[in-house]
């Protein structure tokens, strides 16, 4: 499956994670995911943990977003840097740094949302 960031629900899923509406990325993207194959299928479920990790946070749970970060890093650790038209490599350092502010307990709002860089000549 090659997946086409331009257009359809991977880009409707992530123009909304883009504007912080991350549980209606959720379910945009979860819709692609249910027909999806792998490998392609758990790199979706990875970015959809990602966009719940981060509705959890707009709901003042950080308990919930560390581990739902947590068990996406652990999906999207087994791609190479590059996979399926998205930076992985970005999106792991991204995690990586709010994994270690929520875990120190301290205040986040200097990190944005980890990005989904996606590269759209691929």
């Amino acid at each position: 499956m090659k997946f086409d960031w331009t257009q359809g629900a991977l880009a409707e899923g992530l123009r909304l994670y883009q504007e912080g509406k991350f549980f209606a990325a959720h379910e945009t993207w979860e819709s692609v995911w249910l027909k999806s194959q792998q490998p392609e299928k758990t790199l979706l479920q990875g970015l959809i943990q990602v966009t719940a990790a981060f509705h959890h946070l707009q709901r003042n749970n950080p308990l919930g977003t560390a581990l739902l970060l947590k068990a996406a890093l652990t999906r999207l650790e087994r791609y190479p840097a590059h996979f399926g038209g998205i930076s992985v490599d970005v999106l792991c350092d991204d995690i990586r740094e709010w994994l270690q502010a929520l875990d120190a307990g301290t205040p986040a709002l200097h990190l944005s949302s980890a990005r989904i860089c996606v590269d759209l000549s691929s």
